[in-house]
């Protein structure tokens, strides 16, 4: 049994993601092993959580891989750990849209059975953070709040009006933070900046935040509750065994028995600090689909991997470094030859977008007879799609989930043949499929559909 800690906030900018990659790195510094998780699609968070462990930062969606994935994904990652630290999404009980409860904290916080800790932003009050305490213990009384850490603390003076009024309500304060500059990340207009575009500043900052948890929580009060979750008895998920699971499967096109031994499909996974949005499991699910994983940066490398034969191209931030995109002219030359030839690209978001014609005018890939741009509007949500064609990710008629996240637009925003055809929040069809390419904004998350691994790497070979 992993010991477990749910870190969550009665909204957005309480300190979530400060005192949750505090506690990760100030528990790793007293040499436990912690296995660091995100709830929802955020991909910007597990980066700093993967700073502070030295483990990868796993994402728990129930909206994207759904409620009976949590505890298996959970136990994958946390696996040989002696305490995970789970960050939450924006206010307890917010989730999808028009959807519940569903991918909310509360609900991962119950389908793990894991205590919570509320992060408060006591900037701006002082006994109504016992009404406000009282009220997010007692919404739901199967989700157990187990002690609360006081965010944004004035002085002496407003500390102590604070304990006061929480003596009475029952929850423990589990810490007291100061207002401190050094935790600060800087945020932009995707969030926070990510740990790749500014390493050592990020090292600096995960390193004063765990300073401040242990000048301020009670590390044993907190280790002593995470202790007190009972068994999950959930079975990790593996995906060695869901990737055999899912070879030649419905929907994934059958290779004829070679006479030899097939070379293994060296598939490319861009990386680097224009691209670094990326599920730890898709990676593992194309390793054990058969394929060889290795990554490029494109603002760097002038060539694609020697023997590619499958490129994967997710998230990230093409727009802040556009310049460099199209000076490397070798590079966008190599990737549009290779979707020339019909090889399999899965391109999303950031991924589209450098597979267009231009992004705010500099020349991209040019793969896609279509042109990027910034915008002022943000686009953000879940997504119910449908394959709109079949590709190499998806049969058409295949439904898959996922979610967009952007400040740009594309146009046309759907090829000839469209990717996906959304149904919420507006029926609409996006993306491109086209040869062996399927480009489109909606990021997906292979755990809960991993029969596109599967698909897209019997393609490649």
């Amino acid at each position: 049994m992993v010991a477990r800690l749910v870190i969550a906030a009665p909204s957005s900018g309480a300190g979530k993601t400060t005192v949750a990659t505090g506690l990760m790195a100030a528990f790793a510094g007293r040499g436990l092993a912690v296995s660091p998780h995100k709830v929802g699609p955020d991909y910007i968070d597990p980066g700093y959580h993967a700073l502070a462990t030295g483990r990868p930062g796993r994402n728990l969606d129930a909206y994207m891989c759904g409620t009976g994935l949590i505890a298996p994904l959970f136990e994958h990652g946390a696996r040989g750990c002696d305490l995970a630290v789970v960050e939450g999404v924006m206010g307890l009980y917010d989730g999808a849209a028009d959807q519940g409860e569903l991918a909310s904290t509360a609900q991962v916080a119950k389908l793990l059975k894991a205590p919570v800790v509320l992060v408060v932003d006591a900037s701006s009050q002082s006994r109504s953070v016992a009404a406000l305490v009282h009220g997010f213990a007692s919404w739901d009384p199967e989700v157990r709040i187990g002690g609360v850490i006081l965010n944004k603390v004035a002085t002496d003076r407003h500390e102590h009006l604070l304990r006061e009024a929480l003596g009475e309500s029952g929850v423990p304060v589990l810490g007291v933070l100061r207002r401190a500059p050094a935790v600060a990340t800087p945020s932009r207009h995707l969030g926070l900046v990510p740990v790749a575009e500014r390493q050592a500043a990020a090292v600096s900052a995960v390193a004063a935040q765990a300073e401040q948890v242990l000048a301020g929580c009670d590390m044993e009060g907190l280790l002593a509750l995470a202790k007190s979750a009972p068994s999950l008895n959930a079975e990790p998920w593996v995906p060695e065994v869901v990737g055999r699971l899912h070879a030649g499967g419905p929907g994934v096109p059958n290779r004829p028995a070679p006479a030899g031994r097939m070379p293994t499909p060296r598939v490319a996974v861009a990386g680097g600090a224009a691209f670094t949005f990326s599920y730890a499991e898709h990676a593992e699910l194309l390793t054990a689909a058969g394929a060889e994983v290795v990554t490029f940066d494109p603002l760097r490398d002038e060539a694609l991997p020697e023997g590619t034969s499958g490129l994967v191209i997710g998230g990230g931030f093409p727009e802040m470094y556009g310049a460099e995109l199209s000076a490397n002219e070798p590079l966008r030359k190599a990737v549009a030859e290779l979707a020339a030839a019909g090889a399999p690209i899965a391109a999303e978001c950031a991924g589209l977008l450098y597979l267009a014609r231009s992004l705010d005018g500099r020349p991209m890939c040019g793969v896609l007879d279509a042109d990027a741009r910034m915008s002022e509007r943000l686009t953000l949500g879940y997504r119910d799609a449908v394959a709109v064609n079949d590709s190499v990710l998806a049969p058409a008629g295949a439904r898959m989930r996922g979610h967009e996240f952007h400040r740009t637009v594309i146009e046309p925003g759907a090829g000839a043949l469209a990717a996906w055809g959304l149904r919420q929040p507006e029926r609409r069809v996006e993306g491109f499929v086209q040869g062996g390419v399927h480009a489109s904004y909606v990021h997906t998350h292979w755990a809960g559909s991993p029969e596109a691994a599967a698909r897209f790497v019997e393609h490649c070979a």
